[in-house]
């Protein structure tokens, strides 16, 4: 019942490897459901693109037990076929733990593990590494290995004998080659919409599958689990009439999880695109506006000549709802520094600017310290940090603006974050099909936030 992509680290081949299967399904004519370990937004764009459906997250510590097993069955269950990519090494989770670890998601769902190892350079040191890998959890069901980055038959031959001496199934080799490799940027792999020719590469992460991958005995390893009910079945609130929320989508701002959209749109809050690139104000219709993560500092330069879209956010914010997480609130503050490290205005709604500074990674345990539009004072969630800016603050300690209070595994516990009635603005992303009130306290927001715009002059 299905398979999950793992690899001793980070960089191994995990994303390849997914493509090329999902890429090999579609061009069979099968259905595939792809799945992503972990609270990732670039990797399950690739693997949305090659499977033709919305890739979803499997996160033990966003959404806990229950979720992640009813998201398995609902969207996996009615295709042909499923498989999940893992995140970093196979038993990597929060801190030194494996907390929320591939290995953890494997065990949880009962599913077998295809382990992707870089074997450049290595020869009967192979087999030390995948021994030690299948021995240091032996509840968990290796399946068998496929091999990255094998310079040439004669290295195949080679590991191959190392693997068949251990009883180890392989179950493919991906060659050496440099036009096999997937641009990245400061933050991981470079978005889907940025891949050229994305037709064409999906054919050849096909043809690659066809040649070098045991599709004989991988095929079975990725048949579809049993269908289960929809995991969202909970998360409808009673309302009468339409609520529509402007969404900022375009290549500055395209972090979103797929049950975001489809919570609203199941609780009357059908989504209008808004492109701020663009230089377009926010649709008229709009009750609220979410601003989601991305990369604003790539297009900086772009953004601030935009007068119109920050002129119509600075109108929004001061009248309806509006919930900003990481790259979405950097828009919102007085300065945002480019990857070059030139200055430029944003809409200048919260006292902060922008620079690049150190990488922030990790899950985030949150208590509220005010209401925001999808928060109530007091509560506590789990959220995630993942962002390589920081911000220079102009707020006094007795401001009351202050969101939440945060913290994780080696982080102090800190203030963050803006929040008021009609505001949510913070480095941290949620997931919103984690919480059975975060969709309905907005909805409610947007119930209460009735005031006419001004026409935007």
């Amino acid at each position: 019942m299905a398979a999950v992509i793992a690899a001793p680290a980070s960089g191994s081949g995990k994303t390849l490897l997914s493509l090329a299967l999902l890429s090999w399904a579609r061009s069979c004519n099968r259905t595939i459901q792809a799945f992503k370990v972990g609270p990732d937004y670039l990797d399950p764009q690739l693997l949305s693109m090659a499977s033709g459906r919305p890739c979803r997250n499997l996160d033990l510590n966003l959404c806990g037990d229950a979720w992640v097993k009813g998201a398995f069955h609902s969207y996996g269950g009615p295709c042909e076929l499923s498989l999940v990519e893992g995140v970093m090494g196979l038993f990597d989770g929060i801190g030194s733990s494996s907390r929320g670890s591939t290995a953890a998601v494997a065990h949880w769902l009962g599913l077998p593990v295809i382990l992707v190892v870089d074997a450049g350079g290595q020869a009967a040191s192979l087999g030390a590494l995948v021994r030690g890998f299948r021995d240091h959890d032996p509840q968990l069901n290796l399946a068998g290995v496929v091999l990255n980055r094998v310079s040439s038959q004669r290295h195949q031959d080679l590991l191959a004998d190392v693997l068949d001496s251990m009883g180890m199934p392989l179950l493919g080799c991906l060659p050496r080659s440099d036009l096999l490799s997937l641009p990245s940027r400061h933050l991981g792999l470079a978005p889907a919409h940025e891949l050229a020719n994305a037709k064409q590469q999906c054919a050849a992460w096909a043809s690659l599958a066809e040649e070098h991958l045991d599709m004989e005995n991988l095929a079975p390893l990725l048949k579809a689990p049993e269908p289960g009910p929809n995991p969202l079945g909970d998360r409808i609130a009673n309302h009468s009439g339409e609520l529509p929320v402007a969404v900022a989508s375009d290549a500055a701002f395209h972090f979103r999880y797929a049950e975001t959209a489809e919570l609203l749109e199941r609780n009357g809050m059908p989504i209008v695109g808004w492109s701020p690139l663009s230089d377009e104000p926010i649709p008229e219709q709009a009750r609220g506006l979410i601003l989601p993560g991305g990369f604003p500092e790539q297009h900086a330069a772009q953004l601030s000549s935009c007068n119109r879209s920050l002129r119509s956010l600075r109108q929004f914010v001061a009248h309806r709802p509006v919930y900003a997480e990481c790259g979405g609130m950097l828009l919102l503050g007085q300065q945002l520094t480019d990857l070059q490290g030139h200055r430029h205005a944003m809409a200048g709604v919260l006292p902060f600017t922008a620079q690049r500074g150190a990488l922030q990674v990790g899950y985030r345990q949150l208590q509220a310290r005010r209401e925001s539009p999808v928060l109530a004072r007091h509560q506590q969630l789990v959220g995630h940090e993942f962002h390589r800016w920081e911000l220079t603050a102009k707020r006094p300690p007795s401001d009351g603006s202050v969101l939440w209070d945060i913290e994780g595994w080696n982080v102090q516990r800190r203030a963050e974050g803006w929040g008021d009635q009609t505001l949510h603005a913070s480095w941290v992303h949620l997931h919103w099909a984690s919480s059975s009130t975060i969709c309905c306290r907005w909805r409610a927001a947007l119930e209460a936030a009735a005031t006419p715009l001004p026409t935007d002059s």
